[in-house]
């Protein structure tokens, strides 16, 4: 495993253990030429994924893409490191038991909506204002007051 700090090969795993889930092996590793420690996670890929985008486009499916895109809608949210990587980690499995090895990336979005709802309305609805592509604040008005209706 190549070091993210100084790229060096030579690196030593430290410590292993499970995640939570158990949907992982969570490794620390040691690089022996700058001594930066980093962590890794191992994880069993069942199918490749492709992504249909909306302009017909087809990417690979990237779980750290994924991450990150909800990284930036809890940022500033007091939510559990652990309970966002779960909730990656049920997206990805719903994803790779859909059968299919080519998904709208409409259909990853209403997953991802699912889960954010699930842990953070507010994370929820700044995912949703970029997925929905909300373009003013009259947007955010019909979209919150859907939501009012859906809890009653």
């Amino acid at each position: 495993m190549r070091c993210p700090f100084c790229t060096s090969e030579d690196t030593q795993v430290k410590d292993s253990r499970p995640t939570e889930d158990a949907s992982a092996i969570r490794r620390r590793r040691l690089c022996s030429k700058c001594g930066a420690r980093f962590t890794t996670f191992e994880r069993v890929q069942l199918r490749e994924l492709t992504i249909i985008k909306k302009t017909g486009k087809k990417a690979p499916f990237d779980r750290d893409k994924l991450m990150r895109s909800i990284i930036i809608a809890t940022r500033k949210r007091n939510i559990d490191p652990d309970a966002l990587e779960q909730m990656v980690s049920g997206v990805v499995r719903r994803l790779e038991s859909m059968g299919e090895s080519e998904i709208e990336s409409g259909a990853v979005g209403e997953l991802v909506m699912q889960g954010l709802q699930k842990l953070d309305d507010v994370a929820f609805v700044r995912y949703a204002s970029v997925y929905k592509n909300f373009s003013e604040a009259k947007d955010f008005e019909k979209f919150l007051g859907r939501m009012e209706e859906d809890d009653e």
